[in-house]
């Protein structure tokens, strides 16, 4: 089956569900897109994920992987394989040693997890027909955006779902680096909770 390379382009409040987040998924080469509804843990640690942020104690994700690196496994890519009756389906293609091993998995943890562990997501053809969307009016990020990750994930959305905790860590990590644009955000965000 023809593969769909994906990349994530947004990660928001969904407005129509309470509680869940939208996790858009954008093809590398056109302006279709693939929106995922997910849970509130689900986003905070694909946000996480995507931040590099590093929490004193491991999400399930992070331990997913230390427990694969462990046995010698290595996450090559996701696979969203199947869409149906509304509900996306994943998998995790792993090797071990010379063996293949295809893992079913939920599309928010499979992201979650191929997110730290730097790998491809794809999307089959026949899902990218049925579920997707073309944005035509959305403007494509680039390579040279790669460093920006508001292009890459909506930063207000992937603050409102962090805990105060892991806010307080990333706001010192970005005065660390100098960064007082992404400070003051943080900082904003923490206000809005007192």
């Amino acid at each position: 089956m023809n593969k769909v390379n994906l990349e994530i382009v947004g990660l928001t409040y969904s407005e129509s569900s309470t509680g869940a987040y939208v996790l858009i998924l954008g093809d590398k080469l056109s302006q279709r897109r693939l929106p995922i509804v997910i849970g509130s843990a689900e986003a905070e640690s694909i946000a996480v994920g995507i931040e590099k942020h590093r929490n004193g104690r491991p999400h399930t994700h992070d331990l997913f992987l230390r427990f694969a690196k462990e046995f010698g496994v290595e996450v090559m890519e996701v696979v969203i394989n199947r869409f149906r009756d509304g509900v996306y389906y994943a998998m995790l293609v792993c090797k071990q040693g010379n063996d293949l091993t295809m893992v079913d998995a939920r599309p928010s943890d499979a992201i979650a997890i191929a997110v730290r562990a730097g790998c491809e997501i794809y999307a089959y053809e026949t899902v990218m027909e049925e579920a997707g969307i073309i944005m035509e009016d959305m403007e494509k990020p680039t390579a040279n955006d790669e460093g920006d990750r508001i292009n890459k994930v909506d930063a207000s959305a992937s603050l409102n779902i962090l805990d105060m905790e892991a806010l307080e860590e990333l706001l010192q990590e970005a005065i660390d680096n100098e960064d007082y644009e992404k400070a003051a955000k943080i900082r904003d965000e923490i206000n809005s909770r007192v």
